[in-house]
């Protein structure tokens, strides 16, 4: 509650009869509720967009859902009764754009009309929480950027692993130093591809880097910056009819660092095998698995707190995979503060995302 409605609040409850205090208490109800983000969701085709669309309705205290877009009729019919999407309302995307009111989308499209679609968001005045990764056209997604920062407008990309608490402990470990000067990452996400799923990514040339390791990528160019070079390497495992880069590495190479990224579609372990491991010449991080995260810390000398030698660090739940997303693009919009992966970040991560996949940089 802000200073003057806490203010206002006291000078109420200790003003009034009980008549009166009863219609304060009314008044401070309805000032709740429109305090509430009104938020909305683009298309239900991303791998990411029933979770995002719940987390948004599970924060009913931040966020008034008023509907969801999906133009593709026969795509509506298959999701329309899962929980996710159960009793919301179907808008079209005129209506929505047209709504001053609301100030949020969350574009959850398939890949390819993620960038269009968040900039007819953006020309409409909406931040948005834009899925990832955000296109295969560099240029495109500058201009995205340009738009939204004439604008004053927030671009969430949808990079959990930013607010998970693993991640969030290395960002800031590296950010204090205490690692010393970073030489080494070494980084991996994979899964066992479905025969369908092989199908769906074989659309993308950048393959499963494109589409799964960004996650990992966009953590790298975080804590280390935009690489100097990028060297990439790829085959194609399984040979049934598709063309699938489904067994990749990247080397982002540094003055001082080389980190290596991989993304491996045919891995019976994929999940727990997910790991992120940073090496300085005074310690390293070593976080596996990346979900729900384990991180063990090594020092060489004591620092912030933590005495020479191995740590297991204690880190705190999360309630949500996606809860720590929105909850932090509450806060921006409202203006409490700015958030912290600026568009400098997120164009040179964008960059090195295509770069590791092998695709052009237009």
């Amino acid at each position: 509650m802000s200073q003057i409605n806490r203010r206002n609040f006291i000078q109420q409850t200790t003003m009034a009869t009980v008549a009166a205090t009863t219609a304060s208490l009314a008044s401070t109800s309805f000032a709740a509720e429109t305090l509430r983000i009104k938020a909305a969701q683009i298309g239900t085709k991303h791998a990411h967009a029933s979770g995002k669309i719940a987390t948004l309705r599970k924060l009913s205290d931040l966020y008034e859902v008023v509907g969801i877009v999906e133009p593709d009729d026969a795509q509506w019919e298959r999701v329309k009764n899962q929980a996710a999407y159960k009793d919301l309302i179907r808008l079209s995307e005129e209506e929505l754009l047209s709504d001053k009111s609301v100030q949020v989308i969350a574009v959850e499209t398939e890949v390819s009309k993620l960038v269009p679609t968040a900039m007819r968001c953006i020309q409409n005045n909406k931040h948005i929480h834009l899925d990832k990764p955000a296109g295969e056209s560099m240029s495109d997604y500058r201009t995205l950027r340009k738009g939204s920062d004439e604008r004053g407008l927030t671009v969430q990309l949808g990079y959990m692993l930013r607010y998970n608490p693993a991640f969030q402990f290395m960002f800031n470990a590296v950010k204090e130093g205490w690692l010393g000067t970073i030489t080494e990452v070494s980084a991996m996400m994979g899964k066992m591809a479905s025969p369908g799923l092989r199908k769906d990514l074989a659309q993308y040339p950048g393959g499963g880097m494109f589409e799964l390791a960004c996650h990992i990528i966009d953590a790298v160019v975080f804590a280390l910056g935009k690489p100097d070079s990028v060297s990439t390497f790829s085959s194609n495992v399984i040979i049934d009819g598709t063309e699938f880069k489904d067994n990749q590495l990247a080397v982002l190479q540094y003055e001082k660092a080389l980190a290596t990224v991989r993304c491996n579609h045919v891995d019976p372990l994929g999940f727990s095998r997910r790991s992120f491991s940073i090496i300085g010449d005074q310690g390293m991080i070593a976080i596996n698995p990346l979900e729900p995260p384990k991180l063990q810390m090594t020092l060489t000398k004591s620092i912030a707190g933590y005495s020479k030698g191995s740590h297991t660090i204690e880190l705190p739940k999360t309630e949500g995979r996606y809860d720590g997303e929105f909850k932090d693009l509450a806060e921006i919009v409202r203006g409490n503060k700015k958030l912290a992966w600026n568009s400098a970040h997120d164009l040179a991560a964008h960059e090195t995302i295509l770069r590791s996949c092998g695709l052009p940089v237009d």
